[in-house]
């Protein structure tokens, strides 16, 4: 790791930890609506806007992307340098009282994740990385599980849409439940895009299955799972990028059998 990567990563987890701190203190405050079944909280803003203010003192020179944020919006895929933040992963989580939150910190560089920390205070966890570099929990490496079929895994399941034609897209979403389900050991939703893939990193899980790819909710998990070993791809298989239309990461042993799966149920819908 060159001592830039070393000192971004830090101020990465630095960064984090001031959110960290917000949400293990605070309660959601005001709960409004961005569209339909879709919460911010007073908190998201307050975490945001600490994080922002920190990353703009100590990198001046790198743009900030906030899931939150208002008004010009960077673009992540043409910026040289860009911090890209969800300030609270699993808002609906938070507000309901279920632990099942993170905040989500990206480096992006010309469109490709270079740093990335995930941080849970309400679990204790903190997840990391760097391109090259392997990936970390609470200071230890870790690595994607050994499973070597879908009937020996644990799958996890991103949330179902909401807002503007949700009806349509939660047919495939139903689909492709519905095949896991009579395949995997087990089928999981957890509401956070971002513990979904260190979960993956980890080993706790050994796939999921996001069809979105919002760049607050995946770019910083992405890095953490390829990191691990894990594979991380779109639903036709292709590399994973910034672009891509959905985000499936998996153990690679169990990836072509996922993307089978994936691929079969989205056509009988």
């Amino acid at each position: 790791m060159t001592p830039e990567e070393t000192e971004l990563l830090t101020i990465a987890r630095r960064a984090v930890a001031i959110g960290g701190g917000l949400l293990e203190s605070a309660e959601p405050g005001r709960v409004e609506k961005k569209g339909d079944r879709d919460l911010v909280t007073d908190l998201d803003l307050r975490i945001q806007r600490g994080i922002q203010n920190f990353l703009v003192e100590v990198t001046p020179t790198i743009e900030f992307l906030g899931e939150e944020l208002t008004g010009s919006r960077p673009d992540p895929e043409t910026s040289e340098a860009v911090w890209i933040l969800d300030p609270i992963d699993g808002t609906s989580n938070f507000v309901h009282g279920l632990p099942l939150t993170a905040i989500s910190l990206a480096l992006v560089r010309d469109g490709t994740p270079a740093v990335g920390v995930v941080f849970a205070p309400l679990l204790g966890l903190e997840y990391y990385a760097t391109a090259g570099q392997g990936a970390y929990s609470n200071g230890h490496r870790i690595r994607c599980s050994r499973a070597k079929s879908i009937s020996e895994s644990i799958v996890s399941l991103g949330d179902y849409a909401v807002g503007a034609d949700a009806e349509s897209k939660n047919r495939r979403r139903v689909a492709i439940t519905s095949a896991l389900a009579s395949t995997a050991e087990r089928v999981r939703m957890f509401g956070s895009a971002a513990l979904d893939l260190v979960w993956v990193a980890e080993g706790r899980t050994d796939a999921c299955v996001i069809l979105s790819n919002k760049p607050w909710d995946t770019a910083a998990g992405v890095l953490i799972a390829r990191e691990s070993g894990a594979l991380v791809t779109d639903s036709q298989g292709h590399r994973h990028t910034l672009a891509s239309a959905d985000t499936i990461a998996s153990t690679p042993a169990i990836a072509e059998e996922l993307l089978a799966h994936i691929d079969q149920s989205s056509r009988r819908r």
